[in-house]
């Protein structure tokens, strides 16, 4: 549950920053990425939905499609912030499983581990297993234990592949800016 709780606060951070950080309405964001995010959600894969979310930020959103191939292709490799939200609480929510108290500095390279971490996961199903044991492992977390998320991680990648959808959909959205501006066709005149 604290996971769906901070996915939906981080997908309200995301409608905030569409709002008051380009030309784009929230509404329309989220009419125009339907598409994306359910790919999103029902696949678990972003690099899947890439084709889908580049799409609908050009066709239906009507982003440029400079800002669109910016945010959506590139961003899918680096911006996996739902991962790096997931990796951090299943740290922390397996350290008090095992009541073991993890320092401050502790909790800091939990989360820096898992930012570096979800950059290196790739956009495939339960990619952010696999790249958790980097994770556990920086701060001597048990490994072994990774297992006990299994039981939830399937629907759980699910909902934070959307967000990382969104949020790639959120970074074309600011790069196209506050003002709408269409793209000159380059036309060849002979």
């Amino acid at each position: 549950m604290a996971v769906l709780v901070a996915l939906f606060l981080q997908a309200c951070y995301y409608l905030s920053r569409v709002q008051f950080g380009s030309w784009v309405k929230p509404k329309d964001f989220l009419a125009g990425g339907s598409d994306a995010f359910l790919t999103a959600f029902s696949t678990a894969s972003s690099t899947a939905t890439m084709p889908i979310t580049f799409e609908g930020l050009i066709k239906k959103i009507g982003l440029r499609e400079s800002s669109a191939s910016l945010g959506a292709l590139v961003g899918n490799n680096f911006n996996n912030d739902g991962t790096a939200l997931y990796e951090t609480m299943s740290a922390l929510f397996i350290a008090q499983v095992l009541e073991l108290n993890l320092s401050l500095p502790q909790q800091l390279i939990v989360v820096f581990t898992s930012i570096f971490a979800s950059v290196g996961a790739a956009g495939i199903p339960e990619a952010g297993l696999v790249t958790m044991t980097l994770v556990f492992s920086a701060v001597g977390l048990p490994t072994q234990y990774i297992i006990l998320l299994i039981t939830v991680d399937w629907f759980l990648d699910r909902c934070r592949t959307a967000i990382n959808v969104m949020g790639d959909m959120t970074v074309s959205a600011l790069l196209d800016g506050k003002k709408r501006q269409v793209e000159e066709e380059s036309s060849s005149a002979t």
